[in-house]
């Protein structure tokens, strides 16, 4: 495995988990998200996560709307992220952000499959 791809899927695993825990924070613990490190940490590691996403990309030459697998991840990072607002930031009852924690969390074991399939489907390509 290069040095970039395990960066890749590094940054992707503390992405995961610091979402993870600060979903459990939101329900059980809301003051522990109040934190300096866990309002800045995230903003570092997806940065890292993108950088090295982009950078993959490019080094494997494979292009979102080009490849279809590539396109519905981004489509889902994009699905992703705006459930993980809901969920953390935005949702007005915390039933909202439960619910929205969890499916960005299935949505992610979704991109995960599709990264590891390389194609659309990912994992329901087994089902399907």
């Amino acid at each position: 495995m290069s040095w970039l791809k395990l960066l890749h899927v590094t940054a992707v695993s503390l992405s995961i988990t610091g979402f993870v825990l600060r979903g459990v924070w939101m329900i059980a613990a809301p003051e522990r998200l109040q934190h300096y490190w866990v309002r800045k940490l995230p903003h570092v590691i997806d940065s890292v996560l993108l950088g090295s996403a982009i950078a993959l990309a490019y080094q494997l030459q494979q292009y979102p709307l080009v490849h279809g697998w590539l396109t519905a991840k981004v489509l889902g990072l994009l699905l992703y992220i705006a459930l993980g607002m809901v969920a953390l930031h935005y949702g007005r009852t915390r039933s909202i952000r439960t619910v929205a924690w969890l499916a960005a969390i299935i949505l992610f074991a979704y991109i995960v499959s599709v990264a590891y399939f390389r194609h659309p489907a990912g994992i329901l390509l087994n089902v399907l």
